[in-house]
């Protein structure tokens, strides 16, 4: 099955502008964007055709060819990932099986999750484009609200209908 990755990155973000292009200090001492890092995961998942950076921003496209991504543009009317990785697919015609919505700020996404999400995808065929979650256990969810009343921002949720479809982020 043709499977590909499409990462999302929008830079007008109301919470924090321009986030993919932020600048993250890496264990070696050295400093790569998140968009960057967020690419450099998906080029370790196995069986994938093609990863594609998805964006309406002309800073974040050059970045992002400078690191050597392929690149999709997209219109600023996108309300988010899900949008944006489909209109991407349509953009540029790709005849993918599966699409993988990797969001551009999950760099810690491991590669092994990735593919599990692959392998499911191809199990049910009317899946054609899936974004990775995690299910929250009550020791997590306490350090969302705990991060959520001390200012920071904790991570993303995601709320499912009754067949695992996203309802929507936030």
């Amino acid at each position: 099955m043709h499977t590909v990755i499409i990462i999302p990155a929008r830079y007008a973000s109301t919470r924090y502008p321009g986030k993919p292009l932020a600048m993250l200090s890496l264990p070696d001492g050295s400093q790569k964007s998140l968009i960057e890092l967020t690419w450099d995961a998906a080029l370790q998942v196995s069986g994938i055709e093609a990863v594609y950076v998805a964006t309406d921003d002309d800073q974040i496209r050059n970045a992002a060819e400078a690191f050597g991504a392929n690149i999709i543009m997209t219109s600023n009317t996108c309300e988010n990932g899900t949008e944006r990785c489909a209109e991407a697919v349509s953009n540029m015609g790709i005849q993918a099986d599966i699409v993988v919505n990797l969001q551009g700020d999950a760099p810690l996404t491991p590669p092994w999750f990735i593919e599990a999400l692959v392998k499911e995808m191809q199990r049910d065929f009317q899946v054609q484009m899936a974004t990775p979650v995690l299910r929250c256990d009550p020791r997590t969810y306490a350090h969302f609200i705990d991060d959520h009343k001390n200012g920071r921002v904790g991570g993303t949720t995601a709320t499912f209908d009754k067949n695992n479809n996203a309802l929507y982020f936030s």
